[in-house]
């Protein structure tokens, strides 16, 4: 990966389908998440590696794992971290365990991290149904901080389960950013990042990410010309270098954020520390990397 040829770097995409075909959601959360985001593709790893090679831009991929709640199969991690590895000058695998699979889970972990070469988790405490300072999941987060890898949490309202009786299960209030600040808290070398405008609780995430170091915010989920406004006063100031670039793709595209992106008041020397910088030495990226 040629860091220096990148105009962007997309800390927030999904893997929505395995190469069988098999989906990361059942077919009822994912028919709630196309109704609420409007319907999309959902392309292969292999097609997303294309897709961000056109645009001279980096993504992070993952999934979710959430199976104890939903009991539908997840995608398989193995299956993300090779076929990011199939393109590594564009993409960077990141995994997701689910917080309830215990010892077995942090065992997974380590394992995809020394192996597959897997750079940070995603959690999403709404769908898995838990509470981040869970102490369940604590062995978890010690093994990826031990690990130096990333522990990217949803934050917010979520679009999945939308319109289904009772949010087909979904709690929102596991995706309160201050949950997160018990984590950071506890495991103080962590890095964390906070992903999406944290609706309806916007002003938590922003105390939470100036007050702890290891906190970061991506800006996925959105279009930018819906950020509230404290989101980009603090995105041009206090967080300028803790703020990062996220689509939420596919259901977001690079290309309608960036539009967007481009007619927000972003100050123009913050504005490739929010494309690339912040996340290049958030990911450990050196200047010039070869796969």
């Amino acid at each position: 990966m040629n860091l220096d040829e990148l105009t962007a770097i997309d800390v927030h995409t999904h893997a929505e389908v395995s190469k069988d075909g098999h989906g990361s959601l059942s077919p009822e959360l994912f028919g709630a998440s196309a109704g609420y985001f409007g319907s999309h593709e959902r392309p292969t790893i292999d097609r997303t590696a294309a897709y961000y090679r056109e645009r001279k831009m980096a993504a992070v991929v993952f999934t979710v794992d959430a199976e104890h709640a939903t009991g539908h199969p997840r995608i398989s991690n193995e299956e993300v971290a090779e076929s990011c590895a199939a393109h590594a000058d564009v993409l960077i695998p990141f995994a997701s365990v689910d917080p309830w699979k215990g010892r077995a889970g942090v065992r997974e972990a380590r394992r995809l991290v020394e192996e597959h070469g897997v750079r940070g988790f995603k959690f999403h405490p709404s769908i898995q149904a838990f509470d981040p300072n869970d102490p369940m999941a604590y062995p978890l987060y010690e093994v990826i901080e031990e690990l130096g890898a990333i522990a990217l949490f949803h934050t917010g309202q979520t679009g999945i389960g939308a319109g289904v009786p009772g949010g087909g299960g979904i709690r929102l209030r596991h995706s309160n950013p201050m949950l997160v600040d018990d984590v950071a808290v506890d495991f103080p070398h962590l890095k964390i990042i906070l992903a999406h405008p944290s609706f309806p609780w916007q002003d938590e995430a922003l105390a939470v990410a100036t007050h702890k170091p290891g906190v970061h915010i991506d800006l996925s989920g959105w279009s930018p010309k819906y950020f509230p406004p404290q989101l980009v006063r603090y995105a041009n100031t206090l967080l300028k270098d803790k703020v990062l670039f996220g689509s939420d793709y596919p259901v977001i595209s690079p290309d309608r954020w960036l539009a967007d992106f481009a007619k927000l008041d972003i100050k123009p020397e913050v504005r490739p520390k929010i494309l690339k910088d912040n996340a290049a030495r958030l990911l450990g990226l050196a200047a010039k990397e070869t796969p």
